[in-house]
C-alpha cells in the first residue's frame, strides 16, 4: 500500500503552474491532466465530489452555502462533517485495508470527519463578541504541539483583506510535523493562497503571478518531504479563477419586482426569507434561487433570465442535466456570464446596511462577498485606520468592530471569480500526480476518489516520489 499526499491547490489552473516549478515537476515526474470540474465550482461541493465521487444531487453540498428550510435561515460555510452524503475515500479505504489511517489538514467539513487527525481554523469567540485566532484539532493536543511550533494559526492571513501566504505557510508546515510524527495513509492538504490575490486582481495581474511563485516555494519543502519519504503526490484544483469585471445584484432585482422582503431593526435591514416570495443565495457566479410558491417558478425565471450579467437559468430539467438536483439546491440555479458574478447585496440604500455588511462575517452574511478582501476601496486609508483602531480595542480587551470593507465599490473592485464550468482549458482546474502508471489526459472530479484508492493500492511496481 503506497502513502498518498493530496494537495488540495486552490485555483491552480495551467497558466498559474507556469509560474510553479516546483509543484510542476509533481507532473514532469509522473503525469498531468485536465480535470473536469462539477457546477457550482466552488470550494464545499467540488471537495464533497473528489471525496465521495459523487455530484451534489448525490453528496447534498450543493454550494458553500445554502438555504436551510427546516431552519429559515441561510447559511454558509458550515463545517460538521455530516452534512457531505455518501461515502468518502478513506471510508471505502478502511474496507480494503483495516486500519487504514487518514489527516486533514483543513480540507472542508473536517470537523466530526472519522479521520485520524484533524486541523481545521477555528476561532476563539469570546462572550463579549471578541474573535481570536485559533485552530481546532483532533487529538485536542495537536493544537498545543502545532501552536508550540508555529505559532498560533494565522486566522487574518486565511481570509479577509489581509489574507496572504503566511496562512498556507503554516498550513504546510503543520502538514510536514503530522507526517513526520504520524506517517498518516493518507494526507489531505488544503492551501488557499491562490485564492486571495488572483480574486483580488485577476489572473492576469503581475500580482497573481507572484503569488502562484510564492505557493510554490512555501510548497517546496512538503514536496521534498514527500519525496524522501516515498510518498505518492497528488495535487489538484477544485477550479479556475477567470477574469471579471461587473457584479450582479440579483437579490436587489428580486426585490425591486416586490419578491424579495426585508424586515428592519435598528436602522439596518436584514433579509426575511420567511416571508420573501423569491430570494438568492449567491455563491461566486452561481446563485441558488428559493422561491417559496411554485407557482411564481416561471415568472422569477423569466426575470432572472433578464437581468444584465445572468448568462443561464436551470429549472429543474437543468439542474439535473448538471447533477444539482438535491432537495438542498434553489428552485432555481442561475449562472452568471463569464465575465459577470452575483453579489447577495439586498438593501437598496447603503446607509441601511446592516453592520455586518462593512465586517469580515462570513457566518452572518446571506451569501458570499469577495469585497471582504479589500479595505474599503472608496477609502482605504480610512479603512485602514479603522482596522487599526479595532485592533488597539482588541488588545486592550475591548469589544470592537472591524468595519473595514466596502459595499458597491468593494465589489466593483474584484476583478477575478469562478463557479462556472470552465470555457478554456488554460483556466480549468489542473491534477498533477507523482505516478506516471494511471496517466491520462483527463480526469473528472468524480474520477479523483476512485484515482486515489487505486494509486493507494499501487498499480506499478516503480513509484517515483515527487
Amino acid at each position: 500500500m503506497n502513502r498518498l499526499l493530496v494537495l488540495d491547490v486552490v485555483g491552480l489552473t495551467p497558466r498559474m503552474l507556469a509560474h510553479m516549478p516546483r509543484l510542476a515537476s509533481v507532473g514532469a515526474g509522473g503525469f498531468r491532466a485536465e480535470l473536469g470540474t462539477v457546477l457550482p465550482a466552488v470550494t464545499c461541493t467540488v471537495q464533497s465530489t473528489f471525496l465521495t465521487g459523487d455530484v451534489p444531487a448525490g453528496h447534498g453540498i450543493v454550494g458553500n452555502g445554502w438555504y436551510f428550510r427546516e431552519l429559515g435561515e441561510v447559511l454558509l460555510w458550515r463545517q460538521h462533517n455530516a452534512l457531505v452524503g455518501g461515502e468518502k475515500v478513506w471510508q471505502a479505504a478502511r474496507r480494503r485495508w483495516p486500519g487504514y489511517t487518514v489527516a486533514n489538514i483543513c480540507w472542508w467539513y473536517a470537523m466530526g470527519a472519522d479521520v485520524d487527525w484533524t486541523v481545521t481554523p477555528r476561532p476563539v469567540y469570546h462572550a463579549d463578541g471578541r474573535k481570536d485566532p485559533d485552530c481546532y484539532t483532533d487529538p485536542p493536543w495537536l493544537r498545543d504541539t502545532l501552536t508550540a511550533r508555529l505559532g498560533t494559526f494565522p486566522l487574518f492571513s486565511y481570509w479577509g483583506p489581509g489574507a496572504a501566504i503566511e496562512s498556507s505557510r503554516w498550513i504546510a508546515r503543520a502538514a510536514e510535523q503530522v507526517i513526520v510524527t504520524h506517517s498518516p495513509d493518507l494526507s489531505l492538504v488544503y492551501l488557499p493562497h491562490l485564492d486571495y490575490d488572483v480574486q483580488r486582481y485577476g489572473p492576469a495581474d503581475p500580482r497573481a503571478t507572484l503569488a502562484a511563485a510564492a505557493l510554490d516555494r512555501v510548497l517546496a519543502p512538503l514536496l521534498d518531504l514527500a519525496q524522501d519519504r516515498g510518498m505518492t503526490v497528488v495535487a489538484l484544483s477544485e477550479y479556475g479563477i477567470t477574469d471579471v469585471s461587473h457584479p450582479v445584484d440579483i437579490n436587489r432585482a428580486l426585490r425591486a419586482e416586490g419578491l424579495l422582503r426585508v424586515y428592519r431593526q435598528a436602522g439596518m435591514e436584514y433579509l426575511d426569507p420567511w416571508t420573501s416570495r423569491a430570494f438568492a443565495v449567491a455563491d461566486h457566479q452561481v446563485a441558488h434561487v428559493y422561491v417559496r410558491d411554485p407557482a411564481d417558478i416561471p415568472a422569477v425565471a423569466k426575470l432572472c433570465a433578464a437581468v444584465p450579467g445572468v448568462e443561464a437559468v436551470l429549472d429543474d430539467v437543468g439542474k439535473a442535466a448538471h447533477g444539482l438536483d438535491h432537495p438542498r439546491s434553489g428552485e432555481l440555479v442561475v449562472v452568471a456570464e463569464p465575465e459577470a458574478w452575483f453579489t447577495y447585496y439586498y438593501w437598496l440604500d447603503d446607509s441601511m446596511a446592516p453592520d455586518f455588511a462593512r465586517a469580515v462575517e462570513i457566518h452572518r452574511k446571506p451569501g458570499y462577498d469577495p469585497a471582504e478582501l479589500f479595505f474599503d476601496p472608496a477609502a482605504p486609508m480610512a479603512a485602514k485606520r479603522r482596522g487599526a483602531t479595532a485592533l488597539l480595542r482588541k488588545k486592550a480587551g475591548l469589544r470592537y468592530v472591524m468595519n473595514v470593507v466596502g459595499l458597491d465599490a468593494g465589489a466593483c473592485a474584484v476583478r477575478g471569480s469562478h463557479g462556472r464550468l470552465p470555457i478554456d482549458s488554460r483556466d480549468a482546474p489542473v491534477l498533477l500526480c507523482s505516478d506516471s502508471s494511471l496517466a491520462r489526459d483527463r480526469y473528472a472530479a468524480t474520477d479523483v476518489k476512485e484515482l486515489l484508492l487505486r494509486l493507494a493500492q499501487g498499480t506499478s511496481d516503480s513509484n517515483s516520489g515527487s
